[in-house]
């Protein structure tokens, strides 16, 4: 026998108009360009210009009687709920929104060069028949973000096999692999570290002998190399120690990642700041880029529509078709201008509040200066949630008299002093790199030796957190430090 309960149950949703400002608030200044000329091509009740009522505003004052947005908030308000199907209206907001519906729409973002669009131009060019063709697109598509090729040439001859039917041999694979690996960057399509130098080293001039030396120390004594027994090649080379340090500095400037010369993640990418601070005779100033704050406006023309067809016949199908299209449109224009403009109060409150909080480090650039951070301070200063911060600090930077700088770059935690008070792990991690900087390049300072340093200097620093913070400034440990 079938049993009827009743659950009660408390589920917090997001608005559809909360969920486009939660998209446009993360994405960087260089998209939304590109977001707002596609809600431009989408929605004819949106246009481009400063509102009229506004212009007239700033030219004559504040003498206008109608507030345009005031009327169309009331127009917002007529009833239309005899000829409006409440499901429809409602379907049109989260569509509208697009993110939701069986077309959902993709978010455009700019068009970057790649690593791949690069090697793909290069092999164009070579003379391949029909089989190395197809091997060739094989290995390209192995090919990492880093430029290597780490999947074995069994492995690639496998995947030929099951995924197009196609059978050749290990040699076939190599001869083709053999030819990209000719193609620029150097070193592109190496399988391990050692073929990457030499890919690059083979590039050299084949007459000069310390590339001659730097060949021989990485087919013959790489194991020995990697674990800087400096002396021991020099002793198996038979060369002095200027040659030897000759050979050194060769290999220590090639390219361990060929493919990070196309960006990190094998993207040309750049960095457009969303924010400017400007220090005006002491007193720092915050702007917001102005590709933050495009001039948007409701279209006067089809607001006006909306009263013609509400005057018209409301049984008229057609009628009540033209009137739920024209609404949804000035709904959709509406919550988009909304939106924009709440994306620059926040991205304005949240940068003055991170620009008040480092005051000293925004007015000396010293790293020193910068204090202990957490999203959680700035959250609580402009009152607002942690994850809305979040998505700022994630993907938003500023432009500096030093630099520009990624909003996360300010964010750290602290540690403890003899003074009693918090110095920031970015403090820390740059008083480390100076006296890593400074030590004896002949006998590197340990991890033990920079926690004393470190501890005498006040910092309450234990040896597995110097090792941390070491690693995530890209330092080797003292071994792989040390030079001749």
């Amino acid at each position: 026998m079938q049993k009827l309960s009743l659950n009660q149950t408390l589920q917090q949703k997001l608005s559809p108009q909360q969920i486009q400002f939660i998209k446009l608030l993360q994405i960087p200044t260089a998209e939304l360009e590109t977001r707002v000329e596609e809600e431009l091509e989408i929605n004819p009740a949106l246009e481009e210009g400063m509102d009229e009522e506004l212009q007239n505003k700033d030219e004559y004052g504040d003498d206008n009687d109608d507030d345009y947005d005031d009327e169309y908030n009331q127009r917002d308000d007529i009833s239309l709920d005899d000829y409006l199907n409440q499901d429809e209206y409602a379907g049109y907001k989260m569509h509208s929104d697009g993110s939701f519906g069986e077309e959902e729409r993709e978010m455009p973002i700019a068009t970057l060069h790649t690593l791949h669009d690069a090697l793909m131009q290069q092999f164009g060019f070579l003379r391949l028949n029909d089989r190395q063709n197809i091997i060739g697109m094989q290995l390209l598509g192995s090919i990492e973000n880093d430029g290597y090729i780490r999947r074995s040439l069994q492995a690639i001859v496998h995947d030929l096999a099951f995924s197009q039917g196609f059978y050749c041999g290990i040699d076939e694979v190599e001869q083709v692999l053999k030819k990209i690996q000719t193609f620029d960057p150097p070193g592109i399509g190496a399988r391990n570290l050692q073929e990457c130098l030499l890919l690059q080293l083979d590039r050299k001039d084949p007459n000069d002998p310390n590339v001659t030396y730097a060949i021989k120390v990485i087919e013959d004594f790489f194991e020995e190399f990697s674990k800087k027994h400096y002396e021991k090649i020099q002793k198996r080379l038979g060369i002095n120690d200027h040659q030897m340090k000759c050979v050194i500095s060769l290999i220590t400037k090639l390219n361990p990642k060929p493919g990070s010369v196309e960006g990190e993640d094998g993207l040309a990418q750049y960095l457009l700041p969303d924010f400017w601070v400007n220090n005006n005779n002491g007193k720092l100033e915050v702007h917001l880029n102005a590709k933050n704050a495009p001039e948007l406006r409701i279209s006067r023309s089809f607001a006006e529509m909306l009263d013609t067809y509400d005057k018209s016949d409301k049984s008229n199908r057609h009628i009540r078709e033209t009137v739920t299209f024209v609404k949804q449109k000035l709904d959709a224009a509406k919550w988009f201008i909304d939106a924009i403009k709440q994306r620059q109060n926040t991205l304005q409150r949240t940068m003055d509040a991170i620009v008040n909080y480092q005051y000293e480090f925004f007015l000396e650039g010293d790293e020193a200066r910068l204090k202990p951070m957490i999203l959680k301070d700035i959250a609580t200063l402009i009152e607002m949630d942690v994850s809305t911060v979040s998505r700022v600090a994630n993907s938003k930077a500023v432009q500096t008299e030093f630099g520009v700088y990624p909003l996360k770059y300010f964010f750290s935690e602290g540690i403890s002093t003899d003074y009693g008070e918090d110095a920031s792990s970015r403090e820390v991690k740059s008083i480390l790199k100076e006296l890593i900087e400074n030590e004896a390049k002949g006998n590197p300072l340990s991890d033990d030796k920079l926690e004393k340093l470190l501890n005498e200097r006040g910092y309450n620093i234990a040896r597995r957190t110097v090792a941390k913070y070491r690693e995530q400034l890209n330092i080797p440990v003292a071994r792989l430090r040390k030079q001749l």
